[in-house]
């Protein structure tokens, strides 16, 4: 679990930073509370500032959220990325990314909670004229990277392929799978006990068996 500083540094607006002292403060709220749990109000009191001050940077709640799961997609890549290139094997370095991926949704519960939240219909983007207005967060393909790094380390670690099955179709199936093993970790809910693994080998585990049932469908498996 994420250590967040504190108290704000209320200063802080005055010297630019508004900005981001309202990105921390969103993302530890949702940490704490969940997606839903803290206005915009909520965010102001914490940072020391008036709710006026916030439309300065977002249009509005949803923007700032959208801000928050932008910035966690950015950080997720980057820790994948990382695993991608670090020493070892092939499938060395594509089971540190999973063990990333997970690492990541436990101890960076605001940013994880935010990427993964319902988007409202007009995205919410960050009002123009601010700092990195033109970004426009809610606008990039939501975890464009982390899933084209998952792709590349899939080719990498399997170069002759899957005989015939999208190597994208088994990239989604081992996020859908990691995205699981993290959401029932996060709520308590992932069994525990003798016997049992932990998530990193229940992970493991279950890629190698999506990974062994895309090549036996390649492969003209009567089960397929």
């Amino acid at each position: 679990m994420r250590h967040w500083r504190a108290p704000f540094d209320r200063q802080g607006y005055h010297h630019g930073n508004l900005k981001e002292a309202l990105i921390e403060a969103a993302q530890r709220f949702i940490a704490e509370r969940g997606i839903g749990g803290f206005t915009l109000a909520d965010a102001a009191k914490l940072v020391g500032v008036t709710p006026a001050a916030l439309y300065r940077h977002f249009r509005g709640r949803e923007a700032l959220v959208a801000e928050v799961a932008f910035r966690g997609f950015t950080e997720l890549s980057n820790r994948l990325g990382r695993a991608l290139q670090s020493d070892g094997t092939p499938l060395e370095r594509f089971t540190r990314m999973g063990e990333a991926y997970l690492a990541f949704a436990e101890q960076e519960p605001g940013f994880y909670a935010a990427m993964f939240s319902a988007k409202p219909a007009d995205g919410g983007a960050c009002v123009p004229g601010g700092p990195k207005a033109e970004a426009k967060p809610a606008e990039k393909p939501s975890g464009g990277n982390a899933f084209d790094f998952l792709v590349h380390a899939l080719s990498d670690t399997f170069p002759d392929g899957f005989k015939g099955v999208d190597v994208r179709f088994v990239a989604i199936e081992v996020w859908a799978l990691s995205h699981g093993i993290a959401t029932l970790d996060a709520a308590g809910q992932l069994p525990k006990g003798p016997g049992l693994p932990d998530k990193y080998e229940l992970l493991r585990a279950g890629v190698l068996a999506l990974v062994h049932g895309a090549l036996q469908r390649g492969q003209g498996d009567p089960a397929r």
